[in-house]
């Protein structure tokens, strides 16, 4: 007998159903209670809303559990590559090895991106950001393959789509760094890799490729991998609700790269590495910001450390610790504020305060500090995420579209000013 839930309104009792999701969650099924009552619910920021059915993602902050897919996240960051997951997030399962490397070679021929996109970047203020970039450049790609906007699409087409937009990212990426440093941009090579591509475009010279320890490739397959989905956040849920709307796909991926670009959102990696610079250049005392940090009275709030959905320890972080510790330790950079980074982790994890609430080092703590030792700007860091967002975006855009989701349409709770007169210009 299924379960039910029910309302009482004045003196009529509402029957709500009740859904289990297969990991057992359970959810009270509300489609319906405006049509049946005149009511709506109130729940600001969503907190407590599903707004879809989803079989890409399973998150369960209480336990630290974060599954691709029905995959561990530590599993896949262990054994896979970058697009082994990418085709499991977009397409349901891992690809076998004649379909995986089909992938690859499809994405490998879109990562050429048309010259005259160059040209972009002569319009860009000097001080814009690399996210505001990234964004422009990305919606502009569907004025160079105007059959992406057809929100009838067949299969095929929305495959090349795909394929367009993963193999171009990167590319993307790498001219946004190269034109802001001034320097020449570096083409793909066609028979290199996904991942040792887009570091040569991002590192490498003009007729001079860059050779990279494989301690630093794995940190960045590892990276990409563990910011590849995240269940409904703020910019998947964007993308699903931008693309309810039938807009293509680089539309709704260019919104996604906007709601990440926030300081609450994909902007923590770099907030990290800006307080850390802002300790550095305070005397360097951990110590004093620890205190601070616990003084709720004091405005100062430690960046990288706890997470709004882990209640425990985030499963991402333990897997980026070992990477981070490994490309440290190769690298052997020597770096003040990176020697920051490591006492302010000791003392979160081993102080009972910090123990106590659960604020641990979380992923955008470690990404940063990766990034850095890598050598990239720290305006560059949530476009590094974005990139490896892609393709949960656009797994959740296709499902979305899939499940022919209706346009999203969030309903509000009135407080403003009734009825009011007109008073003409004259006489106010």
């Amino acid at each position: 007998m299924s379960e039910k839930a029910y309302i009482k309104l004045n003196n009529t009792e509402l029957e709500l159903p009740i859904l289990t999701g297969t990991e057992n969650e359970k959810a009270i099924d509300i489609t319906k209670l405006r049509d049946q009552s005149g009511y709506i619910t109130l729940d600001a920021g969503f907190k407590n809303t599903g707004a879809t059915k989803s079989a890409i993602t399973f998150l369960d902050g209480e336990r630290g559990i974060l599954k691709y897919r029905g995959y561990n996240i530590e599993d896949l960051a262990e054994r896979s590559t970058f697009l082994e997951v990418a085709y499991l997030l977009i397409y349901g399962d891992l690809p076998s090895k004649d379909r995986l490397e089909e992938f690859r070679t499809d994405i490998k021929s879109k990562m050429m991106v048309h010259e005259d996109m160059k040209m972009f970047f002569a319009g860009f203020p000097s001080k814009s950001h690399p996210m505001g970039q990234l964004s422009c450049l990305v919606g502009a790609l569907s004025a160079f393959y105007p059959e992406s906007l057809n929100p009838n699409m067949s299969e095929e087409e929305e495959y090349k789509t795909i394929i367009n937009l993963i193999g171009k990212m990167p590319t993307i990426v790498s001219w946004i760094q190269k034109k802001s440093l001034g320097h020449p941009v570096v083409y793909p090579k066609k028979d290199w890799g996904y991942i040792d591509n887009f570091m040569n475009m991002i590192f490498g010279e003009v007729n001079c490729d860059k050779v990279f320890d494989d301690a630093v490739l794995d940190a960045m397959r590892v990276l990409l991998i563990l910011h590849a989905d995240h269940e409904q956040n703020c910019s998947t849920s964007t993308v699903r609700i931008v693309g309810s709307s039938n807009a293509n796909l680089y539309a709704s991926v260019s919104a996604g790269i906007n709601a990440l670009w926030g300081p609450l959102h994909g902007g923590a990696n770099q907030a990290v590495i800006e307080m850390l610079e802002d300790i550095k250049n305070d005397g360097g005392d951990v110590n004093k910001y620890i205190t601070k940090a616990k003084d709720k009275n004091d405005p100062f709030r430690l960046m990288g450390f706890g997470h709004r959905v882990y209640k425990n320890f985030d499963p991402r972080a333990r897997i980026i610790k070992k990477a981070c510790d490994d490309v440290l330790e190769k690298l052997g950079v020597n770096d003040p504020v990176l020697d920051i980074a490591k006492q302010l982790e000791q003392a979160a994890l081993s102080d009972q305060y910090f123990i106590d609430r659960k604020l641990y080092p979380n992923v955008d703590f470690y990404s940063g500090i990766i990034y850095r030792a890598l050598g990239f700007k720290s305006d560059m860091f949530t476009v590094l995420f974005a990139l490896g967002r892609l393709p949960g975006w656009i797994a959740q855009w296709k499902e979305m579209r899939d499940n022919k989701e209706p346009i999203g349409r969030p309903r509000q709770l009135y407080i403003g000013e009734t009825e009011r007169e007109y008073v003409p210009l004259d006489k106010r």
